[in-house]
């Protein structure tokens, strides 16, 4: 499944959303400047490697927020800012500017912290949005049960496009992520080396659902399909 649009306007205009978009747009086209071997060298730089961190090697904070910004292909990031663009523009409604951005921020060290804990001695450089995304979506999750994704579900050899309730869309990504993660930990025995970052997901996600209460003024729990989806 993928998503298309939502059905919840937006009162302010999203102006970190965008920011957030446009830098990682930025990173990526500076990237392709660097050929093969640059970037790979440019993801060891700036990129978050669990071993690294353990071992005292190199700044180790930076990478945390810098992998957030680094993105290995064109799929990689028209994937992630495209589910950023979907849901961030509602999540900053709510919350403000300023506020979004500090939540989004947290959301990815969140991200970082448990993709840390699954694969401590993991090699490969941490690098993507989907992290913090994945923490924009545990807060929309929250915010806007109700809303409608307009969902893009190919079948086969057949297409269809589906208006799903968010709390649905969003739950099974979320068990997608653990059914993978999971798969993930036993397959490679913890080592975590290479592939998707699952535990980034499932993090962000878990540190979405559990600060956006205290990024939301007049904080409440969701109800079930009301309205537009507003708490």
């Amino acid at each position: 499944m993928f998503p298309l649009k939502d059905d919840v306007p937006a009162d302010r205009f999203p102006a970190v959303n965008l920011l957030l978009i446009g830098i990682n747009a930025l990173v990526f086209l500076y990237q392709l400047t660097l050929g093969r071997d640059g970037m790979e060298a440019f993801f060891y730089d700036y990129g978050f490697i669990p071993a690294r961190f353990f071992d005292g090697e190199g700044p180790p904070l930076l990478p945390v927020v810098t992998s957030m910004f680094l993105h290995g292909n064109l799929l990689h990031i028209l994937a992630n800012m495209w589910m950023l663009w979907v849901f961030g523009d509602n999540v900053e409604d709510r919350m403000g500017h300023g506020r979004y951005l500090l939540f989004y921020l947290l959301c990815g060290v969140a991200a970082v912290v448990v993709q840390t804990w699954s694969a401590p001695r993991a090699t490969v450089p941490m690098i993507g949005a989907s992290g913090a995304i994945a923490g924009v979506l545990g807060a929309y999750f929250l915010l806007f049960p109700g809303a409608r994704i307009l969902t893009f579900v190919p079948i086969f050899i057949f297409f269809y496009l589906l208006e799903v309730p968010a709390i649905f869309f969003i739950g099974f990504w979320f068990f997608l992520q653990f059914l993978q993660g999971t798969m993930q930990q036993i397959a490679t025995g913890g080592a975590g080396e290479g592939g998707v970052a699952w535990w980034a997901h499932i993090g962000g996600f878990v540190g979405g659902i559990v600060l956006v209460r205290f990024f939301v003024r007049n904080f409440r729990r969701w109800r079930f399909f009301a309205g537009e989806g507003k708490a």
